[in-house]
C-alpha cells in the first residue's frame, strides 16, 4: 500500500453528486462499504492481480445507501490484490468485480505495488483534486 497525500483529505461532499461525478471518469463503489464508510475505486491494471487506487471515505451525515449522504474523504492510496489462480473460476475473469469479490481468497491482499504505476496514481489523484475542487 502506498499513501498519496492529498487536498481532497477532509473534504467533505454528497455521496450522490460524487457518484455521479466519478463514475463517468471510471471509478466504482469498492465493495468494501459499510454504511458508515467506504470508499471510490479505480482500476490501474489487472495483468497480474489487481491494481488499484482507492479513496476511503466515512459517512458525516447519513447512511451510505441514502441518497443525501455526506461523506468525508481519507487519505487516497494504492493498493495491489494478488489472487490465487484456482481456487474461485471468476478471480481470473479480468473483471473488476473480481478483485473486491468476498468470496475469492487473496494469495497476498498487499503485495507490492509496481513501481510502474506509481506515478499513474499519483495524477489521477491530482486529475481528482482538479475535478472535485477546482471544478
Amino acid at each position: 500500500m502506498i499513501e498519496i497525500p492529498s487536498k481532497l483529505e477532509g473534504k467533505t461532499f454528497n455521496l450522490y453528486k460524487l457518484e455521479q461525478q466519478l463514475k463517468p471518469l471510471g471509478y466504482v463503489i469498492g465493495g468494501n462499504w459499510d454504511y458508515d464508510h467506504g470508499s471510490f475505486d479505480y482500476k490501474i491494471d489487472d495483468k497480474v492481480g489487481y491494481q488499484f487506487l482507492r479513496v476511503p471515505f466515512e459517512s458525516i451525515d447519513g447512511q451510505l445507501d441514502a441518497k443525501n449522504a455526506t461523506v468525508q474523504f481519507g487519505r487516497p492510496f494504492l493498493l495491489s490484490h494478488k489472487y490465487q489462480i484456482g481456487l474461485d473460476d471468476h478471480a481470473n475473469t479480468g473483471n473488476f468485480s473480481a478483485s473486491i469479490n468476498q468470496f475469492s481468497e487473496p494469495e497476498d491482499p498487499d503485495a507490492t505495488f509496481p513501481e510502474k504505476f506509481v506515478d499513474l496514481g499519483k495524477s489521477l489523484v491530482q486529475e481528482l483534486e482538479g475535478v472535485l475542487l477546482d471544478g
